[in-house]
């Protein structure tokens, strides 16, 4: 590599990662290339983005320390070097932005196009959308603002610039680059291995493919969603949906090491929940379950066992008989064929249900999660949804005895105590910024989902540093604060990147508690110390919430 050399600032990232932080891009680009080459113990995975790398890492196989200490000891040098593999990309420059955007840099729009062919980038960081790749090292004239106002829609293999980048849209999305051609070539699709035509570390030359014949019809991109089959002759044991509740999903133990792809982890936002449904029916942890959010009901086609974790509530068991019985608590529940199983959440927010055995649905990269937010995995389930039930891959029942107890420390009520370890940005806020998010208590907003809370407080954080943040890698349980001061809590659908400051970063503890939380719930943050377990504490005042 280069030889010039830089120290890295490392920053915590929570207790499963850390935030490498650069000069410059080049410098960035250097470091990741050196931590995937170094193959560190106990490294997961590594997001680079326009300053920073983040590394996830197992807190089990490595410490905070050592590793901190091995990833100081790599070089840092400028990562232009000419590895990684060339993509060409044919565009057509019919782009709705060429013309001003050429005016705007005082050229003709075939030198704007010629610059932009003239070119080798290469592949930075991903970016908003699945398959989506920034790319640098374009032209210095091609420095652009975005769009003064957003396109609420960009058809896949659109061609823009923004900054000082590059990029293709992969899918149809919302976006604000400006727009100078487009492509052909499909950016993501699922039926490939990898699904992304970009990947971190590869270089890339754009190829002027003439003008598009208007005749040519391109066809849509490969759907990113798995919807579970509606069974109509099945000859196995099945669950329909006959109630989803506030909304009901597939989750598992989610995606890894697909960041690079622009893919969040996902998964089911309760873990704890996750593993006892799947131990009860005598699954492995991470089988895919059905995560209800405000209760939801079922019905049988065949035998199954099922069992229901997470946010305390009442099972109604209705018989083929019409008899109804009352489930005490979580515990293998044998269902016969038309029998029904009701969920009536009592405290907390999402249940979890298991079927020994496991569902019949594909997994979509290495995971049966579906992810909220990019689509990607089984579609969120319906009335009349079915799924099929695996008849194998389970181990004998847990012994009949006394039903396990609903888990209390997990469960929200009056003011919920949430640890928290600071950083990787809290020195971006006033030291009264971090006395109000420690003592100030934050209402769930209704604005509130998978992929996070929004949260309000009576006094917004403020923020000693008000320049524009570069995007960097985040991780589930981050408080980022966007400019208004109001922090929002991602939860497993979060964004891969965000160019706003993260304060804190939840214990995992603390996060499968945030998993619970409904709109009104009231929390307030503690820093982590020796004590990592989420707590109770006593119902706010009237003036506090006020």
């Amino acid at each position: 590599m280069g030889d010039r050399r830089s120290t890295p600032r490392i920053l915590p990232v929570g207790e499963h990662a850390l935030l490498v932080e650069l000069p410059d891009l080049a410098a960035t680009l250097g470091f990741f290339d050196e931590v995937r080459a170094a193959a560190l113990d106990g490294v997961i995975e590594a997001v680079p983005a326009a300053r920073t790398v983040l590394v996830k890492y197992a807190p089990h196989a490595v410490s905070y320390a050592d590793l901190a200490a091995r990833l100081a000891r790599l070089d840092a040098a400028d990562g232009a070097s000419s590895g990684g593999r060339l993509v060409e990309i044919p565009v057509h420059y019919d782009g709705a932005d060429l013309a001003d955007l050429a005016g705007l840099l005082g050229v003709s729009a075939d030198e704007l196009v010629r610059r932009h062919r003239g070119s080798e980038y290469r592949v930075a960081f991903g970016g908003f959308a699945p398959g989506f790749a920034y790319l640098s090292g374009g032209d210095p004239l091609l420095d652009v603002p975005r769009r003064a106002t957003p396109r609420t829609r960009i058809p896949a293999g659109a061609v823009g610039l923004a900054g000082t980048f590059s990029g293709v849209y992969p899918r149809e999305s919302p976006g604000g680059w400006q727009l100078i051609g487009h492509t052909d070539m499909v950016m993501w699709d699922l039926d490939r291995t990898p699904p992304a035509t970009l990947q971190p570390g590869d270089r890339v030359r754009f190829l002027d493919a003439g003008p598009a014949r208007a005749a040519v019809v391109r066809a849509a991109a490969p759907s990113d969603t798995v919807t579970p089959r509606r069974v109509v002759d099945h000859s196995g044991p099945a669950l329909e949906v006959l109630r989803p509740g506030a909304q009901a999903v597939l989750q598992d133990e989610g995606r890894v090491g697909v960041a690079g792809l622009g893919v969040t982890g996902s998964g089911a936002l309760d873990r704890p929940a996750l593993h006892a449904a799947n131990r009860l029916v005598g699954n492995g942890p991470g089988e895919a379950v059905i995560e209800f959010a405000q209760g939801g009901e079922v019905g049988a086609h065949g035998e199954v066992v099922v069992a229901v974790t997470g946010a305390r509530a009442e099972l109604r068991l209705t018989r083929r008989s019409g008899r109804v019985d009352m489930i005490a608590g979580p515990s293998p529940i044998a269902l016969g064929n038309g029998e029904r199983l009701a969920i009536v959440p009592d405290q907390g927010l999402r249940n979890y249900m298991a079927v020994r055995g496991g569902f019949d649905v594909p997994a979509v990269l290495g995971s049966r999660a579906s992810d909220t937010m990019s689509g990607i995995g089984p579609a969120p389930l319906t009335m009349g949804s079915v799924l099929g039930v695996r008849t194998t891959n389970s181990v004998p029942l847990p012994p009949v005895g006394d039903p396990e107890p609903w888990p209390a420390d997990r469960l929200p009520a009056d003011v919920v105590e949430l640890p928290v370890v600071l950083g990787p940005r809290d020195d971006w806020f006033t030291p009264h910024a971090l006395d109000v998010l420690f003592t100030q208590p934050w209402q769930v907003t209704r604005h509130s989902n998978r992929v996070g809370l929004r949260l309000a407080g009576d006094v917004p954080l403020e923020r000693a540093i008000t320049a524009e943040l570069p995007s960097e890698g985040v991780v589930p349980g981050a408080v980022q604060v966007p400019a208004s001061g109001q922090p929002v809590l991602f939860l497993a659908d979060h964004p891969v990147t965000g160019g706003y400051p993260v304060i804190a970063v939840l214990t995992t503890r603390a996060l499968a508690v945030a998993g619970q939380l409904a709109p009104g719930a009231v929390i307030r943050f503690a820093p982590a110390g020796d004590s990592l377990t989420p707590r109770l504490v006593r119902t706010p005042t009237p003036l506090e919430l006020s």
